[in-house]
């Protein structure tokens, strides 16, 4: 696809982007639509779908016109590729259930024998950090005004289940609400080890359990650093905030 010609690269903020102008977006955006409906396997990361994204997020008065255009292709590209999707209320549901089922077992953990309590400690906050993820980014998300419309697996090697943003009304919020979605997501994987140290230490779980919790915590604070910060929530949130409006 020839649409994005020789680009012209700017940074702002340590983000590094392309610029791209209206007539190009429309070109790219249209070239994409006849590539999907012709039911060709489309790769969005090299068809100019994203730096035409990155364009619209930087001048606000084409998302009005481009937004739904751009949420469409985004959720025909999603449905294509994501191996388990499920409609955001039953997902929804099922992670609500799992972290009901996170909180129960930490809870028989106060009466158990001490093997069975690190156990239940153990996979009861294991638990909790899958299920919140999700539901950590639905509920800011909507707190901002975004809309959601599937839960999901993409990959087997991948199998964290995730929730699926609208991407029209991604959009339409404002660009520090879009990143604070991001971290939501990201802040309370790092919580939750914490939540599960203070309940150990609380039930006076052996020593080998909270060792366990204090290492996970730990390695979520690395894998943040080493791995989230150019590939993942925290990417996206640095992303985001490259287009917050600068002060004056």
């Amino acid at each position: 696809m020839d649409a994005l010609a020789q680009g012209v690269w700017r940074v702002e903020r340590g983000y590094r982007y392309e610029v791209v102008d209206r007539p190009q977006v429309e070109s790219i955006l249209t070239a994409i639509e006849r590539s999907l409906a012709a039911g060709d396997d489309l790769d969005l990361a090299g068809s100019g779908f994203w730096e035409a994204v990155t364009s619209v997020k930087r001048n606000p008065g084409w998302i009005d016109g481009l937004a739904d255009r751009i949420g469409q292709i985004d959720r025909t590209v999603f449905q294509r590729w994501a191996l388990i999707r499920l409609p955001v209320a039953v997902g929804t549901m099922l992670a609500l259930v799992a972290t009901a089922l996170g909180l129960w077992l930490i809870g028989l953990a106060y009466g158990a024998s001490p093997l069975t309590q690190a156990v239940f400690l153990l996979v009861g906050t294991g638990i909790l950090m899958v299920s919140t993820h999700g539901l950590a980014h639905l509920a800011v998300g909507r707190l901002q005004g975004m809309r959601f419309t599937h839960w999901f697996v993409g990959t087997l090697r991948r199998p964290q289940p995730g929730v699926k943003v609208d991407y029209a009304s991604y959009l339409r919020v404002p660009p520090a609400r879009r990143a604070w979605m991001h971290a939501a997501g990201a802040m309370t994987t790092k919580v939750i080890p914490l939540v599960g140290l203070g309940a150990g230490w609380a039930m006076g779980a052996a020593a080998w359990a909270m060792v366990l919790l204090l290492v996970i915590t730990v390695g979520q604070v690395v894998t943040d650093i080493i791995w989230s910060t150019k590939n993942s929530d925290w990417k996206k949130f640095r992303r985001e905030m490259a287009f917050v409006p600068s002060a004056g």
